[in-house]
């Protein structure tokens, strides 16, 4: 019988955007990149778009898109954050669901899923119809087509979530093994119960549903797949593929279906080059035709269920109590701290039950008037959330509102909406999956319901908060010093709290460095100056102005007044209020000016202390990106200063450092910082010149080597590969251009030189697209000496490239 073969990878990162700016800040735990979402995305998505295959020299002989040969599913929210952050990947992930339509028979490789990873059989009927909404409606908009299945976050699942998964056409699901109770395969057979015994994951099942419809679920193999999360199956691509393999049978006399599901961080992000194994092993599996790769879709189609099964109601793939991992203290956690228990997910799961149903009520009330029916705004409202453009936003409202509505009522309904969306977004699984209520992602959730609690105080003029805080008592931290959930909000949530007061103080100190310009774009919010001066004496400026400061989100305004005095370096303070009058702006900008005209720097300040009382400002009060932004600014200009100093003395004691290198003496530990401080940076910046001089790099290498300095490898390496990254592209667009080509061969060359270690991953793939594109009858377009490069370069590359340019490949299939 045939032999089929599916991998599912399920790609998710939990929503980190700061509720108050919708962007993802600064996280020093994920140096050297930005954010856990742009490290992972360098680790596994970006890879898997571009997955090595290599030959028996460990050359590269293939570059494939792992995408159009698996079945996946990527949460709608970390799509978002792909689309702007990490455009090449997100495109390779659409790429690949339209190849795999032509593959697969007319049925693509991607799965929708509920929004923002909820566990659906914990959340009210109103959420869970919500979460699949949005995610299929995200699904449309990215992928162009309707999904034929959805992935349940955990696959936790219970029957109301698969008859609304019936009732908006999906097709079918994802399951772990141990959530099918009983199966049989024909309705007057007696049903076999599967407690203990797990399920034969090789075919589809049917599931009828107590409404009449019914759904096909596929139960994956467990014990491949945990040996594929857990048991480093991925270190070897062979044994990979024999494993997979291994789930076939020939005495099975149905056409088999062997799966397998995992996070797909897997591949890449939690086991080093796993993207490798996995094109390997579904490269030589499809290759010999030891089966037939396919999607859940394409088997459904050709093979439909002959089997009945019913789930174990309200179970999941990662906890054995069924979905008690994300209510109750039930023995799983991440197991980093043993004695540590998990009292604190009740008390915290019923303050956030508490909340959402209490602003239901006040969300249907205050809509009636101005709504024609509340829960299908919010069902629509991924509309706006796909497309927050000021046209889609005004039809959006046009579609639902009862009449037309005053600016004050569209940012009431807009406001109200945001409730919504951050009483969902505060259910994400993960604050729950963890060890400790401290812990970043459980953090994350509260500052969602923190949004929340802010936003109804803005709508109804009433405080939810204390009564929050006081259900979140009963949480407690398993570490002493952070007390209860109380503590923790007060501690981590409010001081991240943001209002228009706030992003004014933000954009009055920030625009300093920057310059106050008539129109400005920060985050969620843009900004109309109306007036400013500033004034400057030697490294002292003194700013005043006043802006109008408005939400993109909500359409709320807010017009300030600010006062800003830098006295140099980090020292600043800065007084922002709503703007009151002119003549009450007109008497701070006289007071605060004839202070800095005398110099009177203490008048100035008590000027904006006496004006801005209460409402006072400093660098710390900056968003954390663009407060490292500018941080490093008033760094770089001390450095500076340093620099000059420390290459005086470089310069003087080099001859002895040398002297002492060539006798094997230790280097003074002064002159070795020196050495390693100057010319660490004299290399930095010749990599970073327009006219790029290999020679004095080269030079500034050898005396290193002479010196025995030791460099920062990892700032150099970032700064070449910058260079080469940039030159490759430029090379891309006119390979036959001679000088380009020559300065990426020199890059590639200078990258060889030790100490240097580049990553040359997108330089290889550049170079195999141009293998590809320059086959065939493309290849006369290049003289003979342009090949004899092209191949070199290649060498050095590490891509097994043909020794005549006839032999060179066409694009595999």
């Amino acid at each position: 019988m045939a032999r089929y073969l599916c991998v599912h990878c399920h790609f998710y990162q939990p929503p980190r955007e700061n509720p108050w700016l919708g962007a993802v800040e600064l996280q020093d735990s994920a140096s050297p990149y930005h954010d856990w979402n742009e490290r992972v995305a360098a680790e596994c998505y970006v890879p898997n778009g571009a997955a090595r295959i290599l030959d028996e020299a460990g050359r590269i002989a293939k570059i494939v898109n792992n995408y159009t040969r698996i079945s996946f599913n990527f949460g709608p929210t970390l799509l978002s954050w792909m689309e702007c952050n990490a455009p090449q990947a997100y495109e390779r992930v659409l790429e690949a669901d339209r190849q795999s339509q032509q593959s697969f028979s007319g049925h693509g490789a991607a799965l929708a899923q509920a929004y923002n990873h909820i566990i659906l059989p914990l959340a009210n009927s109103r959420d869970k119809a919500t979460q699949v909404i949005w995610g299929m409606r995200d699904f449309q908009h990215r992928f162009g087509r309707d999904p034929e299945g959805m992935w349940l976050p955990e696959t936790a699942v219970d029957l109301e979530t698969l008859e609304l998964l019936s009732s908006v056409g999906l097709k079918f699901t994802i399951l772990a093994q141990h959530q099918a109770g009983r199966m049989r395969r024909q309705p007057w057979e007696e049903w076999l119960n599967l407690e203990g015994t797990g399920i034969d994951p090789t075919h589809a099942y049917t599931c009828y549903l107590p409404s009449g419809r019914s759904i096909s679920l596929f139960f994956y193999d467990g014990p491949v797949s945990r040996a594929v999360a857990f048991e480093k199956l991925l270190c070897n691509g062979q044994n990979f593929a024999n494993r997979l393999l291994s789930g076939f049978n020939d005495e099975r006399p149905w056409a088999q279906l062997v799966h397998i599901a995992t996070d797909g961080e897997t591949y890449g992000h939690h086991h080093a080059h796993g993207d490798m194994a996995l094109a390997y092993a579904l490269d030589y599996i499809g290759r010999n035709r030891l089966a037939r790769i396919t999607n859940y879709g394409e088997y459904l189609a050709q093979h439909p269920p002959s089997h009945e099964v019913e789930i174990v109601e309200k179970s999941s793939w990662s906890c054995p109590h069924g979905v008690e991992r994300w209510k109750n203290d039930c023995g799983c956690n991440s197991g980093g701290c043993g004695s540590w228990r998990q009292h604190w997910r009740r008390p915290l799961r019923e303050a956030m039950d508490w909340l959402r149903d209490d602003l239901a009520t006040s969300y249907e009330l205050s809509t009636q008037e101005l709504l024609r029916d509340a829960w299908a705004v919010r069902d629509d409202y991924i509309n706006v959330l796909l497309d927050r453009s000021s046209s889609n936003v005004d039809a959006f409202l046009a579609r639902h509102a009862v009449r037309t509505l005053s600016l004050e009522e569209q940012v009431r309904i807009l406001r109200l909406l945001e409730t919504q969306r951050h009483l969902m977004l505060m259910y994400t699984s993960c604050g729950w999956f963890f060890d400790d209520l401290t812990g970043p992602e459980t953090v994350h959730v509260l500052q969602y319901a923190g949004r929340a609690v802010q936003l109804s105080e803005q709508l109804f003029g009433e405080s939810r908060e204390e009564e929050f805080l006081r259900r979140l008592e009963g949480a407690w931290s398993n570490i002493a010093d952070y007390g209860n959930g109380r503590h923790v909000y007060e501690r981590f949530v409010r001081p991240a709290m943001l209002d228009l007061l706030g992003v004014g103080a933000h954009y009055a100190i920030s625009s300093l460095f920057d310059g106050y310009h008539r129109w400005r774009s920060m985050y969620g919010y843009r900004v109309d100056l109306q007036e400013a001066r500033v004034l400057e004496s030697g490294n002292t400026k003194l700013a005043l102005g006043r802006a109008r400061i408005i939400s993109n989100i909500t359409r709320a305004r807010l017009t300030v007044g600010f006062a800003v005095l830098h006295f140099g370096d980090h020292n600043l303070s800065a007084g922002v209020r709503p703007f009151q009058s002119k003549n009450a702006y007109g008497v701070v900008v006289e007071e605060a000016s004839q202070a800095f005209s005398k110099a009177d720097l203490p008048e100035c300040l008590r000027v904006i202390d006496r004006h801005f009382r209460g409402a006072t400002y400093s660098l710390k009060s900056l968003f954390r990106d663009e407060q490292r932004r500018i941080l490093s600014q008033i760094v770089h200009s001390t450095m500076d200063e340093a620099e000059a100093m420390y290459c005086q003395v470089y310069e003087h004691h080099a001859p002895l450092m040398r002297f002492l290198s060539e006798l094997h003496m230790p280097q003074p530990p002064i002159l070795r910082t020196t050495a390693e401080f100057v010319l660490g940076s004299a290399l930095q910046r010749a990599l970073a010149d327009k006219e790029l001089d290999l020679d004095r790099i080269r030079l500034l290498l050898d005396t290193a080597r002479q010196d025995g300095v030791n460099l920062d490898i990892s700032c150099l390496e970032s700064a070449l590969r910058q260079r080469l990254n940039a030159e490759v592209e430029r090379w891309a667009r006119k390979p036959g251009d001679p000088e380009t080509f020559q300065m990426v061969e020199d890059l590639i060359s200078l990258s060889r030189v030790p100490p240097l270690e580049v990553n040359l991953w997108k330089p290889q793939n550049v170079y195999y697209q141009l293998v590809e594109d320059l086959s065939g009858a493309n290849q006369t377009r290049m003289n003979s000496s342009w090949w004899n490069h092209f191949r070199g370069l290649g060498s050095w590359l590490g891509v097994a490239v043909p020794q005549r340019a006839t032999e060179l490949p066409c694009s595999p299939q």
